[in-house]
């Protein structure tokens, strides 16, 4: 996948995330995404050659806390990726 700069320079969002090893993770946002009643995250690691996204869920905690969690159901998986390729066909370029 090429990123051809989805949302301009000044306006990229990132987001740092703590690994399950204590370890600070930064992350570009990409999209939220609904799919069955449940929010997901799509995010690009904020390394300069990334070419990988990750697909978090997002569970409300409180107001104004969230906890972000790793996705276990390849077929959610799928279908998040697939709504957000067609979201993006225009901007991105995919490779499978």
């Amino acid at each position: 996948m090429e990123n051809e700069n989805i949302i301009p320079e000044e306006e990229v969002s990132i987001l740092t995330l703590t690994d399950e090893n204590g370890v600070d993770v930064e992350f570009e946002y990409l999209d939220c995404i609904d799919y069955e009643g449940k929010e997901y995250l799509v995010l690009m690691p904020a390394e300069e050659d990334a070419d990988e996204l990750v697909i978090l869920e997002v569970e409300p905690v409180d107001e104004e806390n969230e906890n972000y969690l790793a996705v276990e159901d390849e077929a959610t998986l799928n279908a998040v990726y697939e709504i957000f390729k067609e979201k993006f066909k225009d901007v991105l370029t995919f490779e499978d």
